[in-house]
């Protein structure tokens, strides 16, 4: 049986220049990832566009990360706009994290966020 896909969304807005500049530094990276055999879902989603999705979720600083797989969120912050960081925050939740790994407790809007994340196709 596959492992369920872990769950990578960036979440921006359209109107932040800097969003614009990451958005080929996200792709890049979890294509690296995809490509390296790790099973992902990832999703850029612009908070304005869908509200519904991000819910009571406050987003406050761009880009955020949000890490989740079908037991529960990894990580969920915002993160410095360069590829290493992201690559290393990567690394470190997805392939060196020991399989009894315990992730700290997600705010329950964020844990509302990643069901309804993962619940989208």
């Amino acid at each position: 049986m596959l492992a369920a896909p872990t769950c990578i969304a960036c979440l921006c807005a359209a109107w932040c220049r800097l969003c614009d500049d990451y958005a080929p530094v996200f792709e890049q990276v979890t294509h690296e990832l995809a490509a390296a055999g790790v099973p992902l879902r990832c999703r850029w989603i612009d908070i304005e566009d869908e509200a519904d999705l991000v819910g009571d979720f406050d987003v406050e600083t761009f880009p955020t990360i949000v890490i989740a797989d079908a037991l529960g969120v990894r990580f969920a912050g915002p993160l410095t706009p360069q590829a290493d960081t992201l690559r290393r925050l990567l690394r470190a939740t997805l392939l060196e994290a020991a399989p009894d790994t315990r992730w700290p407790v997600a705010a329950p809007e964020i844990e509302a966020f990643a069901q309804r994340l993962r619940a989208r196709p």
